[in-house]
C-alpha cells in the first residue's frame, strides 16, 4: 500500500494498493530476467493464496516450479508513504510436511544440474530444520554449482558451515548473527570480515543508503551509492543480490559485480511500491556508484 504519510496516533490515507507474488527468490529472479539473464525460480505455495501466486507467475516471463503444500501460503503487507518511510509486516509462513520438504529438495536436485548458481533466498518456514540451507549448499558443491545465501537467524548461522560462495546479510541480519550492535564504519568492516571467517567465501554486507562492505579472499571493498529519493527500500537487497550474481555470471571482476549490486539496490529503492529497477534504470545509477578499497 502507498499512503500519504505514516505517523503514530494519526490518520493516514491509502493512495494506491497492489498485489504481487513475492519473496526474496522471486524478486531476485525478476531482476535477473529484466536484465536479460536466464533464471528459474523454485518456490512452495498452497491454498487459495498459492493458487493466486501461481496465476501471477504466468505473467513474469521466466520459468518457475511450484512445490505444492497443504498449508496456506502467507501474505505479507508493505506500507510505504510518499516520503519513503516503510513498514513491513510479515506472517510467519506455512509449515511444511516431511513429504513436502523432501519434494522441495528433490526439485532443487533435479534443476541444479543445469545451473551455474543456486540462490537460496528468504527465511525458513516454521518447523523446518535450520540445516536445510546447509544441505542445499552442499548439494550445489556436489554439482560444482556456486551458491549465494540470503537469509537470517539460525538458517544463516548453519548455512555458513557449508561454505557458500557469497552471503549477503543486511545490517540487522549481521547484528543478529554476531550478537552485537553495528554503528560505525570500522564495525561494519570488522563484521564483514568476521562473517567471512565463519565460512563464506565472500560477504557483501548491505547497509542501505550507506552502501555495502564487501570482502573476498583478495579484496576488502566498500561500495558507496549516490543520494537518491528512496520511495520504497523493501526489496532493494533482493535487487542487489540479483545484480551481483548477474554480473559475476558475465565474468565481471568482484569489484565490478559489487558496483552493479549497489546500483541495482539503489535504483530499486527509488521505485514506488514493490517495483524493481530495470537494466537501463540501473545503468543510470551505476555511473555514480563508487567502489574503493576499505582501509
Amino acid at each position: 500500500m502507498l499512503v500519504d504519510h505514516l505517523v503514530f496516533d494519526d490518520r493516514g490515507y491509502i493512495l494506491s494498493r497492489s498485489e504481487a507474488a513475492g519473496g526474496r527468490g522471486l524478486n531476485a529472479s525478476r531482476v535477473i530476467h529484466s536484465f536479460g539473464g536466464k533464471t528459474s525460480a523454485i518456490l512452495t505455495a498452497g491454498g487459495e493464496t498459492g493458487t493466486k501466486i501461481q496465476q501471477m507467475l504466468t505473467d513474469d516471463g521466466f520459468p518457475s516450479e511450484i512445490v505444492k503444500i497443504r498449508s496456506e501460503s502467507r501474505t505479507n503487507l508493505t506500507i510505504s508513504d510518499k516520503q519513503g518511510l516503510t513498514v513491513k509486516l510479515n506472517e510467519l509462513g506455512p509449515s511444511l510436511e516431511t513429504a513436502e520438504l523432501e519434494q522441495l529438495k528433490q526439485t532443487v536436485k533435479a534443476r541444479i544440474q543445469k545451473a551455474h548458481w543456486l540462490m537460496i533466498c528468504g527465511s525458513l518456514p516454521p518447523g523446518v530444520p535450520p540445516h536445510l540451507y546447509c544441505e542445499l549448499i552442499r548439494l550445489a558443491h556436489e554439482h560444482k554449482v556456486k551458491s549465494l545465501l540470503d537469509t537470517d537467524g539460525d538458517a544463516l548461522l548453519h548455512g555458513l558451515e557449508a561454505h557458500p560462495a557469497i552471503v549477503t546479510p543486511n545490517q540487522q541480519e549481521a547484528e543478529r548473527l554476531l550478537n552485537r550492535v553495528l554503528l560505525t564504519r570500522s564495525q561494519f568492516i570488522d563484521a564483514a570480515q568476521r562473517i567471512k571467517h565463519m565460512g563464506a567465501e565472500a560477504v557483501v554486507l548491505s547497509l542501505g543508503s550507506r552502501g555495502v562492505v564487501a570482502v573476498n579472499d583478495s579484496e576488502l571493498l566498500e561500495g558507496l551509492p549516490p543520494r537518491v529519493d528512496a520511495l520504497c527500500p523493501i526489496g532493494a537487497g533482493d535487487a542487489l543480490a540479483a545484480a551481483l550474481i548477474w554480473a559475476l555470471e558475465k565474468k565481471k571482476p568482484f569489484a565490478e559485480a559489487v558496483r552493479w549490486g549497489v546500483a541495482a539496490g539503489t535504483a530499486s529503492a527509488a521505485q514506488p511500491g514493490m517495483n524493481f529497477a530495470n537494466l537501463e534504470q540501473t545503468k543510470q545509477i551505476y555511473r555514480h556508484v563508487t567502489v574503493r578499497p576499505a582501509r
